[in-house]
């Protein structure tokens, strides 16, 4: 993605990585799941990945480490979903324009959309994380191929 960035887009890219999971990360990710607050699929991908930053593709993707979403759950609670809000959801990412990623316990993938996450309206955009994994893989290729990252 970094060779040609700077001619196609005017600006240096910046530090866009996968990131390995390193020891904090699997104790975060353990400790969510100790606390259930996590499905057993997010807390596999922290044992293996501790984030994804992608600054550059569109406004930008992350999956935020870890100890983060735990921070977030540990100060602020579930986020609320659904009719309702009777289910609880972690916020695990961002799209880097404002609109916030969140699991539920059932694993699905929802984005908010606006940047309220006080009673947020969201759109299931995943059936499962392996699903967004394989979306956001398909955003990158086409942020490549044509500079446009699709609807993610």
């Amino acid at each position: 993605m970094a060779e040609g960035f700077e001619g196609r887009h005017g600006f240096p890219p910046d530090l866009n990585q996968v990131r390995p999971a390193d020891e904090d990360d699997r104790d975060a990710a353990r400790a969510l799941a100790g606390a259930g607050a996590a499905p057993a699929d997010l807390v596999t991908f922290y044992d293996v990945i501790g984030d994804i930053s992608w600054p550059d593709v569109g406004n930008g993707y992350f999956i935020d480490p870890a100890r983060d979403v735990l921070g977030r759950l540990t100060e602020y609670g579930a986020v609320g979903i659904g009719p309702g809000q009777e289910a609880d959801g972690l916020v695990v990412g961002s799209n880097g324009g404002g609109l916030s990623y969140v699991v539920t316990p059932d694993g699905a993938i929802h984005r908010t959309r606006t940047a309220s996450l006080d009673e947020p309206e969201l759109d299931r955009v995943a059936d499962d994380l392996r699903q967004f994994l394989r979306l956001l893989e398909q955003s990158l290729t086409r942020f490549v191929a044509t500079g446009e990252p699709g609807y993610l």
